[in-house]
C-alpha cells in the first residue's frame, strides 16, 4: 500500500505567543486559548483526544492518553501571514520577510497603480476588511472607484462590489498590482475583495482570490512534483504557492468544502501529498473578532475529523497545524504572531510529546522524508519520534 501525507492547515489557529511576539505588538496571544476562556467551553473532544489541550500553553483540558503526536512549532520567519507560514512549513523559511505598510501605500506607488487601471482609488489605509466596505463602500458605488487597504500583513487588498467592478475587472486590477508589488515594494500577496449588497448592508463574498508570488526557492512541493508524486493543493494552496509544486488544485471557498474536498480525495486513493487550507477561523470569523463564530468553526471541524481519520488507511500519514494566529479576543484585528499546534497521525497513532519544534520547516521534512525517505535541506524532521 502507497504512502500518503496530508496535511490540513487551520487556517490562523494559534496556540500562544511566540517569544517575540511584543515586536509585533501581540504579547500574551493565545487564538485557541482565549477562545476557550472566552467563551467558557470548547466542545472539540475528538481534538482534545489527539491531544491538543496537551500542548504547551494551549490552555485547554488535557487528556491522560492522547492517541496522536503532538506539540507546538515555531516560526523562523519574522513574519505572521499566511504567505510566509505556508512557505515555511513547506520548507522555505525567508530570511527577509515581504514589506509591510503601517501607514498605507506610497502614494507615488498608488498614482502609479490608478494610471495603470484607469481609476483612481479610494482608502489606501490600514483597516478591517468588513468595516472598510461599510464606511467607504457608498462612495466606490457612486464613483467606481476600487477600495484599496492593507492590514499589519503584507497585503494589497482590491475591495469592490461586484454590480460595479465585475470580478473579471477586479481580476485584472489585481493582477496589475501584483506585476507591480516586486522589487522595493515586495508585497506577499495581492488580494480580491469582491463585495455585495446595499448602504448599510455590504457584505463580502467567497469570489475572494489571492495573487502571491512563486517562492524565490524550491518547496518540498516542487522536488515532489519533480520525483512524480501526485501533490493536491485543497483551498486557497494553489494561489498561495502562485499555482507552482501543485499536480491538482481544488480551490474550495470555505471549511465545509474544504473538508469534504480532503475525504474525497483520502477515500478515493488520489494523491501522494494532500495539503489544504481551511480558511473560514481566518476569514470568517478571526479578523472580525467573532469569539462564538470561530469556537463554532472549531466544534464543526471537530465534529468531521472522525470522517477524515476513518477515511485514511495504516500507511497514511495526517499533521494538523496552522500558520499564524488571529486571536479574536486581541485588541485589533490583524494576524498574530503566534506557535502553531503540531499533531500528527501514523497508522494507528500513539501519544508521543514532540515538545516545541524549532522551525515550520519541519513539518515539510517530515513530509518530504515520510514520502521520498530522503531529508529535506530544511527543518528537522520529527518522523522517527511517530
Amino acid at each position: 500500500m502507497k504512502k500518503r501525507a496530508t496535511v490540513i492547515v487551520l487556517d490562523s489557529v494559534g496556540i500562544g505567543a511566540l517569544p517575540d511576539a511584543a515586536d509585533f505588538g501581540d504579547a500574551g496571544a493565545n487564538t485557541l486559548g482565549h477562545i476557550y476562556q472566552k467563551r467558557g467551553h470548547l466542545s472539540i473532544p475528538n481534538l482534545l483526544k489527539l491531544g491538543l489541550g496537551n500542548i504547551e500553553g494551549s490552555l485547554l483540558p488535557t487528556v491522560d492518553n492522547p492517541t496522536a503526536a503532538y506539540g507546538r512549532a515555531m516560526e523562523t520567519t519574522h513574519a505572521k501571514d499566511t504567505t510566509c507560514g505556508h512557505w515555511e512549513m513547506a520548507g522555505f523559511p525567508m530570511k527577509i520577510p515581504f514589506k509591510t505598510y503601517p501607514n498605507g501605500f506610497p502614494r507615488a506607488l498608488l498614482d502609479e497603480f490608478e494610471l495603470r487601471i484607469g481609476r483612481r482609488t479610494l482608502g489606501n489605509e490600514v483597516a478591517s476588511g468588513t468595516e472598510i466596505i461599510q464606511r467607504l463602500g457608498d462612495e466606490h458605488v457612486r464613483t467606481g472607484f476600487p477600495i484599496v487597504y492593507t492590514s499589519a500583513d503584507s497585503v494589497f487588498q482590491i475591495a469592490a462590489h461586484q454590480d460595479v467592478i465585475p470580478l473579471d475587472e477586479l481580476y485584472r486590477i489585481c493582477e496589475i498590482a501584483r506585476e507591480m508589488l516586486v522589487g522595493e515594494h515586495l508585497v506577499g500577496r495581492v488580494i480580491a475583495r469582491p463585495f455585495i449588497g446595499t448602504s448599510g448592508n455590504y457584505t463580502r463574498t467567497e469570489n475572494r482570490r489571492d495573487y502571491a508570488l512563486a517562492p524565490m526557492q524550491d518547496t518540498i512541493l516542487d522536488e515532489l512534483v519533480r520525483r512524480g508524486f501526485d501533490v493536491i493543493g485543497i483551498g486557497k494552496i494553489e494561489d498561495i504557492f502562485a499555482h507552482r509544486g501543485i499536480s491538482t488544485a481544488d480551490h474550495t471557498k470555505n471549511n465545509h468544502a474544504g473538508v469534504e474536498s480532503t475525504i474525497g480525495f483520502l477515500r478515493r486513493g488520489v494523491g501522494d501529498f494532500i495539503f489544504t487550507n481551511l480558511v473560514d477561523f481566518d476569514m470568517l470569523y478571526g479578523h472580525r473578532n467573532d469569539v462564538e463564530g470561530y469556537a463554532k468553526a472549531l466544534e464543526d471541524f471537530d465534529s468531521r475529523l472522525p470522517e477524515i481519520l476513518d477515511s485514511m488507511s495504516d500507511s497514511d500519514l495526517l499533521i494538523i497545524t496552522a500558520d499564524h494566529g488571529c486571536d479574536p479576543t486581541h485588541p485589533g484585528t490583524d494576524h498574530t504572531r503566534e506557535h502553531i499546534p503540531v499533531i500528527a497521525v501514523m497508522g494507528q497513532g500513539r501519544p508521543v510529546e514532540l515538545g516545541t519544534l524549532k522551525s515550520f520547516a519541519d513539518i515539510g521534512a517530515t513530509v518530504f522524508e515520510y514520502l521520498t525517505g530522503d531529508e529535506w535541506h530544511c527543518g528537522k524532521s520529527f518522523l522517527g519520534r511517530l
